[in-house]
């Protein structure tokens, strides 16, 4: 099953009324996702794709139990529809504002953990499994890119996340569930915190891991490797090598500090893991079927 979303989760959507989020929530919808409730303040009563839009999430949530909120609010509206949610019991949320003030994303960050709870995101399209559930921003060729399959993804990026996922397709495999972290500084979740859910999770055989130089989320990929935190195997692509040394690149988390988080030390302790690494999209296929047989091999010989 998926290791977020899935066909009986019971989505509400916070801005639902908004240009954005009345336009996804039919995609979400038309794509499985089972949408219960809308929240816009002074929209109470209007309905949505047939969905009720309520004036908060405790007043929906009453009448409308919901296991998972898709925010599609402003950045400097997110952290309080966050609290909104998790004060209602909510413990899957997924954001995809991009440009969240730092402070605030260290206080989701810091809240979610508190409740249990997880957050996805900010700057991020969101998390899916084909042909069960969405949450988020996928392109309407969705079907062409994303197939299911039994390859889980995590990611950083959104655009490298299309390119990617389409050589994955296009290599005979799919995709079991996709979790796009964001690619802020502080992402409400990290690469290493979803791996536990990937390893138990019996549909998926391997991970490929969509990284970007920048921050230290690979790093702590390799070090769960290492501490057979995790054991499935592992394909990444991270973009950035070629980026001029110093230089933030695209996302607000691809920058180089300390000395830390350059692609080139990403990959050697991602190598030194077991990983295997492309150097381009067009590989990634390649080195997944490599490295499933590699496994294949293993559990013959023992």
């Amino acid at each position: 099953m998926s290791i977020f979303i899935d066909r009986q989760d019971r989505v509400l959507v916070q801005g639902i009324t908004g240009g954005e989020g009345s336009f996804w929530t039919k995609h979400m919808i038309d794509l499985g996702t089972t949408v219960v409730a809308g929240v816009t303040p002074g929209k109470e009563g209007q309905l949505v794709e047939g969905v009720p839009v309520f004036h908060t999430v405790r007043r929906a949530v009453a009448e409308r139990p919901a296991d998972a909120a898709m925010l599609f609010v402003p950045p400097r509206f997110t952290k309080d529809a966050v609290f909104e949610a998790l004060d209602a019991g909510i413990k899957k949320i997924v954001t995809i504002a991009d440009g969240i003030p730092l402070h605030e994303a260290l206080e989701i960050r810091a809240a979610a953990v508190s409740c249990g709870a997880r957050v996805i995101g900010g700057n991020t399209s969101g998390v899916i499994s084909p042909g069960r559930a969405m949450m988020g921003m996928f392109p309407f060729w969705i079907d062409r890119v994303y197939k299911p399959g039994r390859i889980g993804v995590m990611t950083r990026s959104g655009s490298l996340t299309n390119e990617v996922t389409a050589m994955v397709v296009r290599s005979g495999f799919g995709v079991s569930s996709l979790i796009g972290v964001g690619g802020d500084p502080v992402p409400g979740t990290r690469f290493a915190e979803m791996l536990p859910d990937f390893q138990a999770d019996d549909l998926t055989d391997a991970v490929v891991i969509i990284g970007e130089l920048g921050g230290t989320m690979e790093e702590e990929v390799a070090e769960a490797m290492r501490d057979l935190v995790f054991r499935k195997p592992v394909v990444a692509f991270l973009g950035g090598r070629n980026a001029p040394k110093g230089k933030r690149m695209g996302h607000a988390g691809a920058i180089v500090t300390g000395g830390k988080g350059t692609v080139e030390g990403k990959t050697a302790a991602l190598h030194a893991a077991g990983a295997l690494v492309a150097a381009r999209p067009s590989q990634v296929g390649e080195l997944l079927r490599e490295a499933l047989e590699g496994r294949n091999h293993k559990k013959e010989r023992t």
